[in-house]
Order: C-alpha cells, then sequence, then structure tokens
C-alpha cells in the first residue's frame, strides 16, 4: 500500500479543529449528571431516559416532516410517501415566499431546541450520538438566525440567493421534476402536469423572496445574475412542444403500453399546455425581475460585501468547512498544500519529458495533445460516458479487499442537460430514491470537450461514483435504523472529504499503475480543491476579486478556462462550501493516521471504512469521537 504523507502541522490543525462547541454544548457536565442522579430514584431514572429516547424519535420525526412539508420535490427524489411525511407529495410544487421560509425556520429551530433541552443519561449510547448528530442537522437546516436571506436547500442548508446560476430552486426543481417524477402509470402523469400547472405560484415565491432579500440591501454579484439570466431565458427559447419538460415526459408516456395512443396524445397535449400557459409566462416573470435587479447588482464578488456579510461566512465555515480555524488559517493551508502538490506534479511532468514553463503551464499544454481529448461529436460524448462506465465497473472489483460492507443501490452515468449545462459544474452526484426506484446518478458536463481530459477522468469517476459519493452516501441512505435525516445528512466536509480521500484511496489500489498521466490528472485534481481553500477564502474574506480568483485557479492547476470560470462563481454564490473538499479529506486522513500509530500491525483499513461509512456522514468531531472508539475498542482485544 502506498499512503501519502501529508504536513504535520495540517494534520495537527485539522485534528484540532475537530473539536467544535457542539460536543460541548451536548454534554451534560459531570454537576448536571450528579443533580439528575440525587433527584430520581435509578428505577425513575432509568424510565425517564427510555421516554427521552421516546421524545427525542418524535422530534427527529417532526423535523423530518417539517422540512419534507416545505420540499416536496426533494420528497419525491428521495422516494417518499406519506407513510414517512404525512402527505402525499408528488403532486404539489414547493413555494418559498418570506413568511414560508420563516415560518420553516422557526419551526425547525424550536425544533432544534426541545433537542438540545432534552437529557439522556448515557452521553456515550447509539442514542446520544443521535441527539448530538440531530442536533446539528436540524439547526443545519434552520439556518443561522442572524439571517433572514436566501432559501433552505436540502443539501447545503442555507443558500444564500435564491436566483442564481448554479442552483436554487427554478434550476432544481425543474432537474429534479425530469430526472426524479416518475411515470409509471397515468395517475403519475397527472401528477406532473398537476406541478406544471402549479409553476406560477412556485416562480412567483421566487421572485418575491428575490424582492425581500434586496429591500435588505442583500444583492448578488452581477456576474451571477447575469448567468441566472442565461439560464432563465434559454430554458424557454423554444416552442412549448419542444421544451424538455414535454420531451421527457413524453418519452416516459410512450414506455407505458397499458395507456392508448390516444390517452397518451391526451396526455401530452395537457402537459404542452400548461408549459405553454404557466411556465413560460412564470419563468418570463423572473427574467424581468433578474433584469430589473441586475442594475443593483454588486460588483464586488465575495459575501465580506454583503450586509453582516462576514458574519455570514464565519457561520458558512462553521457550517459548510465543519471548522472552527479562521479565513486566514485555511488560506494558508491552501497555499502549503498548493506548494506541496505542486512539486509532486512537477516531478512527473520532468519525468515525462515536460520541463518548461509553470506546473500550470505545462498542464495548459497537455490539454491541447489530440491523444488526451475526446471528439467534440455525439461519437465522441458516447465514448466518453462508455469509458466512464468502464472505470466504475473495474475499480468496484478492484476494491473488495478495502471495503467490507457493499451498498446495494445501483449507479449510472448521464451527461447534463444541455439548458443547464453552462452553469453546472464538472461532475455532480444526485442519489438513488430510498426504495431502490431510481440508481443514483453521476452527472458530468459535457458542455465543452476540452475541459473532460482524458487524463482527468478516472479522478472525476472516482470522485462521484465508486468509491466516492454515490458509495458513501449509498451506504448512508440504507442504515435503516438511523433516523431519516441522519440517512441523507448533507455535512458537506465528511461527504466531500470522504470523495476527495477516495481519490487517494483508488491511487493506493494502483488504478494509477503505468498511467503517469492520470496520476497527474489525479494530481490535478488534489491541487483543484487546495486552490479552492485559497480562493474561497480569498474571495469572501480577503477581497479577492473574481477577475484574481480566476487567474490564480487557472495559473496553479492549468484547468480549462471554461471551467475556472464557472468554479469560481460557484464559489461566489455558495460560500464556504468549497472548504469542505480538503479540510475533510485532511481530517479523515489525519484519523487514519492516528489508528495507524496506535494499532500498529493490528490496524485494517477495511475495519477503518467500516467505522467511518456505516456511522454515517457526521460532523467531523462525531467522527473523531467514533474513530477513537474503534481505537479503544480494538486495543482492549
Amino acid at each position: 500500500m502506498k499512503y501519502t504523507v501529508i504536513a504535520s502541522g495540517v494534520l495537527a490543525a485539522l485534528l484540532l479543529s475537530g473539536c467544535n462547541e457542539q460536543q460541548t454544548k451536548n454534554t451534560p457536565s459531570q454537576s448536571e449528571k450528579q443533580t439528575a442522579s440525587i433527584a430520581a430514584p435509578v428505577d425513575d431514572k432509568a424510565d425517564v431516559a427510555v421516554n427521552n429516547v421516546a421524545t427525542l424519535d418524535a422530534l427527529y420525526q417532526e423535523a423530518s416532516k417539517a422540512i419534507f412539508k416545505e420540499r416536496a420535490l426533494s420528497a419525491t427524489m428521495y422516494g417518499l410517501g406519506e407513510a414517512e411525511i404525512g402527505y402525499y407529495p408528488n403532486d404539489k410544487i414547493e413555494t418559498f415566499s418570506p413568511e414560508i421560509e420563516a415560518k420553516l425556520r422557526e419551526n425547525l429551530y424550536a425544533i432544534a431546541q426541545k433537542i438540545e433541552q432534552t437529557t439522556l443519561a448515557d452521553t456515550t449510547s447509539t442514542a446520544a450520538i443521535n441527539q448530538q448528530v440531530m442536533l446539528s442537522i436540524t439547526k443545519y437546516f434552520a439556518g443561522d438566525p442572524n439571517f433572514s436571506i436566501g432559501f433552505i436547500d436540502t443539501w447545503m442548508g442555507l443558500s444564500p440567493f435564491i436566483i442564481n446560476q448554479i442552483n436554487g430552486p427554478l434550476i432544481d426543481i425543474p432537474r429534479t421534476m425530469q430526472n426524479d417524477h416518475a411515470i409509471t402509470n397515468e395517475q403519475q402523469a397527472l401528477d406532473y402536469i398537476a406541478r406544471l400547472k402549479q409553476f406560477d405560484v412556485l416562480v412567483d415565491s421566487v421572485v418575491s423572496k428575490q424582492a425581500f432579500d434586496a429591500k435588505q440591501n442583500w444583492l448578488p454579484p452581477k456576474v451571477t445574475l447575469e448567468g441566472a439570466l442565461n439560464y432563465l431565458t434559454n430554458y424557454i427559447n423554444v416552442p412549448a412542444q419542444e421544451h424538455v419538460f414535454v420531451k421527457v415526459f413524453s418519452e416516459k408516456l410512450q414506455k407505458l403500453s397499458e395507456l392508448s395512443e390516444t390517452k397518451k396524445t391526451e396526455l401530452i397535449t395537457k402537459a404542452t399546455t400548461a408549459v405553454a400557459d404557466v411556465v413560460y409566462p412564470a419563468f418570463e416573470r423572473a427574467s424581468k425581475a433578474t433584469q430589473a435587479l441586475l442594475a443593483k447588482g454588486r460588483i464586488e464578488s465575495g459575501i465580506w460585501a454583503q450586509p453582516n456579510g462576514a458574519a455570514y461566512y464565519k457561520d458558512a465555515i462553521k457550517k459548510l468547512g465543519d471548522s472552527e480555524l479562521t479565513a486566514s488559517d485555511i488560506h494558508q493551508i491552501g497555499v502549503d498544500e498548493v506548494n506541496r502538490i505542486s512539486k509532486e506534479m512537477d516531478a512527473i511532468l520532468i519525468a515525462q519529458g515536460y520541463s518548461k514553463g509553470t506546473v500550470g503551464e505545462r498542464m495548459v499544454a497537455l490539454n491541447e495533445e489530440a491523444r488526451f481529448l475526446y471528439e467534440d461529436s455525439d461519437a465522441g460524448r458516447a465514448e466518453l460516458l462508455n469509458d466512464l462506465n468502464g472505470y466504475i465497473a473495474e475499480i468496484t472489483q478492484k476494491m473488495s479487499p478495502l471495503f467490507t460492507t457493499v451498498p446495494k443501490y445501483d449507479v449510472e452515468v448521464k451527461a447534463f442537460p444541455v439548458e443547464v449545462q453552462d452553469g453546472a459544474s464538472g461532475g455532480q452526484y444526485t442519489t438513488p430514491a430510498i426504495d431502490g426506484s431510481k440508481p443514483g446518478v453521476y452527472w458530468i458536463n459535457l458542455r465543452d470537450m476540452k475541459a473532460n481530459p482524458k487524463f482527468a477522468l478516472k479522478t472525476l469517476t472516482y470522485h462521484e461514483a465508486n468509491p466516492g459519493h454515490h458509495w458513501q452516501i449509498a451506504l448512508n441512505m440504507e442504515q435503516a435504523d438511523m433516523p431519516f435525516l441522519r440517512r441523507i445528512a448533507p455535512y458537506n466536509t465528511y461527504i466531500e472529504g470522504w470523495a476527495l480521500y477516495s481519490e487517494q484511496v483508488a491511487y493506493e489500489l494502483g488504478m494509477y499503475e503505468n498511467d503517469p498521466f492520470g496520476n497527474l490528472g489525479r494530481l490535478q485534481a488534489e491541487l483543484f480543491r487546495a486552490v479552492r481553500l485559497v480562493v474561497d477564502t480569498g474571495l469572501h474574506d480577503k477581497r479577492w476579486t473574481r477577475e484574481q480568483a480566476i487567474s490564480y485557479m487557472s495559473e496553479k492547476t492549468g484547468s480549462a478556462e471554461s471551467d475556472v470560470t464557472s468554479e469560481i462563481e460557484r464559489y461566489m454564490v455558495w460560500p464556504g462550501q468549497a472548504l469542505g473538499y480538503k479540510l475533510g479529506m485532511l481530517k479523515i486522513l489525519s484519523l487514519r493516521d492516528k489508528a495507524q500509530k496506535a494499532l500498529g500491525e493490528a490496524f485494517k483499513l477495511n475495519e477503518f471504512h467500516d467505522v467511518v461509512l456505516l456511522g454515517g456522514a457526521v460532523p467531523m468531531d462525531v467522527l473523531d469521537r467514533n474513530v477513537n472508539a474503534w481505537i479503544n475498542a480494538s486495543i482492549k482485544k
């Protein structure tokens, strides 16, 4: 096995940052334990403990229902129904008015307070870990109570700009309808049409939330509004009968043999009418509102320019970076990692005969070589997708010695839809349905074929599919004994940290043996994540411009300009999200290093992976606790 040596100073910093305030707050003090012990006889205390576990379970259910009451499309995506969330979601649309958003956050925050105030006798039990994690999740979805802006996203918690170029209801809901709304019978087809007919309510609520935020002087950067306008106008630039909503609907209907052609035609006509009469006018209103706001859009790129923006970024570092480190500390870790990884890349490039220019310049030159590029055609795109499926099959077979537990859910590869690819990232993963009716999906952006050189795609596949996002998230969803919100817990640092760690595991498995250019692609991907630490803190703390961040990332990574530009604009609207990758990877590596040193020859990597994965996505201080408990138990054997 090959194990990369990470600077001990960085590991020490990450080990320290794993202990946050939450653990202290959630753990009763010794005096509290003694008071509880004096206040009740032993039997009564046991009864109270049992009752409190039941109380907490009820609160977890309440939190889940509160979220999915207002997030019907997310309920559809996860395959939830009336039994789990108390209503039938598949014919409902979501709304995001300031009043509804405020009520959702108030409800979740009140539930979080009740969870926090419920005491358990045993603070080391599974119930206690559930309490700590569920308190964290509920607060995550409630958002910082000091900020009423943005919207609650079931992936990243508080997202600051409800209309932007990469996410938000007007991008995410259409994508969910197209990809996750199953149509296997007539009722599901009618549900789809019912949702289309409610798009005026959805869009108008989003526009009202955008206006509410603007009145508080919370104004997105101009360039992200321009990207949003590009999406909003392009989304409705074809006749309604040719719109993706109708095309996808028609394709799904054609597979239903039980419906007559007359019935199918009738349903398609209804869907087309809904798109023409409801969806298109609603998107036009959103475009006009966003165009009007553009004049007020900020020229500054960072969240620091928003009202109380420094406090917002500090909270984002805690929530999305899961760290108590300062922005300056994180910036320096990024700079140090950029230097370390660049030296490794330089050595490989020199060995392959590439010695002139910076590492970034040599990677740009490499990216121009025909041998590393797919043809910019339908055939080239098909070849690329076929190769990705081959990489998944190959590594899944080789992983077995290091991964004891195998997920039951499948994963498939898809290209981003053309209408969203301009604002989308290079790759992305979406979860399977709980009931297995829909696989996990690894999305690849084929907008710019030069942005997908062959030497980079192994690594992206290991990150998004196996052993990265799909493997981790699928296993997490299978933990049926956990509260549902734990099964879908979106802890950014854990999830993205695991996916980046997976890239190194693939290297250790020998997936890049005799493939120096593939290994360069792996290091370039890791360098990309180290650069993220620098540019995210640069934009939001050090007041870098968009152009300054693009220049730094281009110079250091040598990535395609289209990729770098969309990445920087992504960080502009997702403060702190880019921190999770590298901080999470370093934390997992530091815990692995700690376990290896403590256990010596008794250390087994497959057991370590089970500890990390089967405990579910958790805050990093909980992961720290889980690994330490496993180390101590292993020593006692």
